[in-house]
């Protein structure tokens, strides 16, 4: 049953709030007030108890899915687990109540969490310097772009192209174009890697840098890193690291040994800080000592026993982002890593392959396998065979509410058809993934058997499927006059 509009659960004269008698009645509000500005009627609010807004709002928090209620096989893109005591420390008062133009020597313990943090991502990926002020995962990849941009300048070599495989992201060609660059697409090789020979014949002299994931989009290591990076170096280009994957990295191995030049994290996937519902973000931006002039200003630098903000840097690309960076991501991104260890955060990524290799293999009987390699912390199935039957895609992840559970991503990466990207992060028990399991395969079968049954689903959800398109392009956001 569909919860009612709180306008709808209104009575006439019904109060949730008892508001003492004023002694503003004897003034004239006419004359206080130009009439321009005064109403013309009363405005049309609910009219509730207190008890019936206490429980309006609970039912409604209780129809939504959240990472609190539901699991989420999104992953590291927006639901991820996040704990509590980051979202507590990140509001205390000291950290809330700062001004961005308070000078440096009465700001030295939130200097100090930053500098901090940029080392500990440093060591991470294997990087020599940072800059944490980009806001999230495309605005670093602008920001890495453009770095890469004044190095070749600097150098006077004049490129014009950035070569990007297509299961990339599709941020990465956007910041191509944003930096003034020409994204140039490869096709993938049959094992859904970067095709060597493809990227020999596209790499020249024009060539300002090789923009990869690794894992790829596919959730499948690029086993030729170390010969990528050795071809892309000997045209003089630069290896961007697109971080949105380090999921499967962390104390494993660093995209700064495989020979990355630049590298983009996000705080708010791999390090557990709230993106649900767009933001915040935040989107550190690390480099190799020779791309360090570069870095946005102001860099913070530890001098004597001090931290400054040193906006000292002919070379740099300037400011990328008002002040210094998202500042409660920081704050969460550092309690994370100090809290999970060097140890810990191996663990997390030796647990998120573990996950998505156990779902895959399970899953990968019922539905296609694009690409049947082992899968780093995400895998790509298909939902292809089951067109047949004139079930896509779209069908089974709207069943999938059915059974409780958010569906994955789909439709992308775009080089599968039908695509299922199943990403069930490290924090998830065996229970839930065997539930989730099941959930799938009793699907995979009722699409065979009783396909008009995912057609028309959800059944069970507040509200049933929309048509998409006219719910994008007519939205109702606005009640009716409320009589």
């Amino acid at each position: 049953m569909a919860e009612k509009l709180i306008f709808e659960l209104g009575r006439i004269d019904r109060e949730g709030v008892s508001i003492p008698p004023d002694d503003l009645e004897s003034l004239n509000i006419d004359e206080l007030i130009p009439e321009e500005l005064l109403r013309k009627r009363d405005p049309t609010l609910p009219e509730v108890s207190e008890v019936e807004v206490i429980r309006h709002y609970t039912r409604l928090s209780q129809l939504n899915f959240c990472v609190d209620t539901h699991f989420y096989p999104l992953g590291s893109c927006t639901m991820k687990y996040n704990p509590r005591i980051g979202e507590k420390l990140s509001t205390l008062e000291g950290f809330t109540s700062l001004h961005p133009y308070e000078p440096d020597e009465l700001v030295q313990g939130v200097l100090k969490i930053m500098f901090d943090l940029g080392q500990y991502l440093c060591e991470i990926g294997g990087f020599d310097a940072i800059t944490l002020q980009p806001s999230a995962g495309a605005h670093g990849e602008l920001t890495g772009l453009l770095i890469i941009r004044a190095y070749h300048e600097t150098k006077g070599r004049k490129r014009s192209k950035v070569i990007i495989p297509d299961s990339a992201h599709g941020t990465n060609p956007a910041s191509c174009t944003l930096a003034g660059y020409k994204a140039i697409e490869i096709k993938s090789g049959k094992d859904g890697c970067i095709d060597l020979k493809r990227l020999q014949e596209e790499l020249d002299e024009e060539t300002a840098a090789v923009m990869i994931t690794n894992p790829n989009t596919l959730g499948i290591f690029e086993e030729e890193i170390l010969r990528i990076a050795e071809i892309t170096h000997s045209v003089g280009a630069l290896l961007y690291g697109d971080g949105a994957n380090l999921n499967a990295l962390m104390g494993i191995t660093r995209p700064g040994d495989m020979g990355f030049d630049v590298l983009h994290f996000n705080l708010h996937k791999t390090f557990a800080a709230p993106h649900g519902g767009g933001g915040p973000g935040s989107g550190p931006v690390a480099v190799k000592k020779e791309l360090e002039p570069f870095l946005p200003v102001p860099v913070i630098v530890k001098k004597d026993g001090k931290y400054t903000l040193d906006y000292n840097r002919p070379l740099s690309i300037g400011k990328v982002k008002s002040f210094y960076g998202n500042l409660p991501v920081i704050i969460k991104a550092y309690i994370y890593i100090r809290m999970m260890g060097a140890q810990g955060l191996k663990r997390v990524s030796e647990n998120a392959v573990l996950n998505a290799r156990y779902v895959i293999n399970r899953l990968k009987g019922a539905f296609d396998l694009p690409y049947n390699k082992p899968p780093m912390h995400e895998g790509v199935l298909s939902g292809k065979k089951f067109r047949e039957y004139g079930v896509r895609t779209l069908d089974i992840a709207k069943r999938l509410l059915d059974y409780g559970f958010h569906p994955p991503t789909i439709y992308f990466p775009l080089i599968v058809e039908e695509a299922l990207m199943i990403e069930p992060t490290e924090t998830e028990t065996k229970e839930t993934l065997d539930a989730f399991i099941e959930a799938m395969l009793k699907i995979a079968e009722e699409a065979v058997k009783t396909p008009e049954l995912l057609k028309s689903a959800p059944h069970t959800t507040p509200v049933k499927r929309l048509d998409e398109v006219k719910a994008a392009k007519e939205l109702k956001l606005r009640w009716k006059e409320y009589k």
